[in-house]
């Protein structure tokens, strides 16, 4: 299935509209990948961990979508926006991923 973030595909005309496809993911970090990512925070670098985790969180939420567009008789997903989000309290940091976009037929012109 075509997931893109724009709202056109060249080569292709949109035969049928169909719904708002969306999801959200919000994953639980644990102690210690908090803790090793301050660690990075302070001495620089990447955190492979939050990395996977993010990665992980947004095959989930594209996946989802793809299952509602297919069950909507769709076969792509137009116009997709992806937002990342950490929601912090005492010492559990979650990490968020929502993404909607509009679940289409298309064809080749």
């Amino acid at each position: 299935m075509l997931m893109i973030t724009t709202q056109n595909v060249e080569g292709y005309r949109i035969r049928k509209y169909g719904p708002l496809v969306a999801s959200e993911v919000v994953m639980g970090t644990n102690i210690f990948r908090d803790f090793f990512a301050k660690v990075r925070d302070v001495v620089g670098g990447r955190s492979g961990a939050f990395q996977d985790a993010l990665t992980d969180a947004r095959e989930m939420v594209l996946r989802e979508m793809e299952e509602q567009a297919t069950a909507a008789g769709c076969n792509a997903v137009i116009g997709i926006d992806l937002d990342y989000g950490e929601i912090s309290g005492g010492d559990k940091t979650m990490l968020m991923v929502a993404a909607q976009g509009t679940a289409v037929f298309i064809e080749p012109m």
